[in-house]
């Protein structure tokens, strides 16, 4: 089979390699469509926190399976599914209380572990969820949603609460949708206007932030949320919440300047570097402050079905679609271009690999 790798920083390659031999408990799985995520772009780029060279890369996608034993999870043969790509080690301190997701050894595909971009992998049963009839590019989209949902969850939102989601890359947009379905009054930021004008035309959030020259961000606070005035100074109300989808010490500072007094921040973007800034305006405002990492069983589960009852079109989602052999093409693109592609597909159906 075919097996994808970033060997070093803007260095793909395509390997040959013998398909897997599933385990007692696995499945074997023949990929159908794979998203490269902005974690996958950061490795690419050698930005992203998580990630070491030479590794396969790749975290959500959908799959055909094409063995598996009986099992009590109601899985066979042929079904279309997803994968819970976060492997948790099951004894320590956040596992213990459950909170699986935060695992002190958190072992995500494509990150900390080899990932999903090859022809065939394996995968443990209880990680495997039925798409439900959702079509398998949709359902390889699935889990970016999952992290978006997750991450939105955090701050609890209210209906007719005002949102800030920071970022128009697929997580922001995603976690913009999420708040929408929640009820919030939902507005989105960034820096690339053709990102913000795309989701916008697509989705109907209730407004649109192009954050690209200095003052711009705060004008736009001022005018959506209103000002009061405190002692001679008139200053934004706030949003309600806000959600940083970026990773970029400005962005998560953007949040914090954005937000209400008594509001609540959730990071949900990763990055490498680090933020001086006065930490003193969190008590003034009495911040909550989430951070938002990986998702859970009940994401997928959640969202598996409130696609496939309509409330989202996940495949408006995908902007641009490339076959396995181009892959190299489709990092080099995303890489150029990336303020104008959301998610990029590819497509491993034309597998040419085979189990017999």
């Amino acid at each position: 089979m075919k097996a994808i790798y970033i060997n070093s920083p803007g260095q793909i390659e395509i390997r040959d390699m013998e398909i897997p031999v599933r385990k007692p408990g696995e499945a074997l799985l023949k990929l159908l469509y794979g998203g490269i995520c902005g974690s996958d772009l950061g490795s690419y780029r050698g930005t992203f926190a998580y990630f070491s060279y030479p590794r396969i890369p790749g975290h959500e996608f959908s799959a055909e399976i094409v063995e598996i034993d009986d099992n009590n999870y109601g899985l066979k043969k042929g079904m279309i599914v997803t994968c819970n790509p976060y492997f948790n080690c099951g004894h320590c301190y956040s596992c213990r209380r459950g909170i699986v997701n935060a695992c002190m050894d958190n072992q995500t595909m494509g990150c900390q572990r080899d990932g999903a971009f090859c022809q065939y992998i394996t995968m443990p049963l209880d990680r495997i969820y039925p798409g439900k009839g959702l079509s398998p590019k949709v359902l390889a989209a699935i889990e970016p949603f999952c992290i978006s949902y997750h991450g939105v969850q955090q701050a609890h939102i209210q209906p007719g609460q005002k949102v800030l989601v920071v970022g128009a890359g697929t997580i922001g947009v995603l976690a913009a949708n999420a708040a929408k379905i929640m009820g919030a009054e939902v507005y989105l930021c960034d820096v690339a206007q053709e990102k913000l004008r795309y989701a916008m035309d697509t989705f109907g959030f209730a407004g649109a932030i192009l954050n690209d020259r200095p003052g711009a961000l705060e004008a736009a606070v001022r005018q959506i949320t209103g000002a009061v005035n405190i002692q001679g100074n008139s200053t934004a109300c706030g949003f309600d919440v806000c959600i940083e989808a970026v990773g970029m010490p400005e962005t998560f500072q953007n949040c914090i300047d954005a937000a209400a007094f008594g509001g609540k921040v959730v990071l949900i973007g990763i990055g490498k570097k680090n933020l001086d800034f006065n930490f003193t305006l969190i008590q003034k405002k009495e911040l909550q402050i989430f951070g938002s990492r990986n998702a859970l069983k009940r994401d997928f589960l959640e969202l598996i079905d409130l696609v496939q009852a309509g409330k989202v079109d996940l495949e408006k989602i995908i902007t641009h679609e490339y076959k396995l052999d181009n892959i190299a093409q489709a990092f080099a693109d995303f890489d150029r271009n990336a303020g104008q592609m959301l998610k990029v597909m590819i497509d491993f159906t034309d597998s040419s690999a085979n189990t017999q």
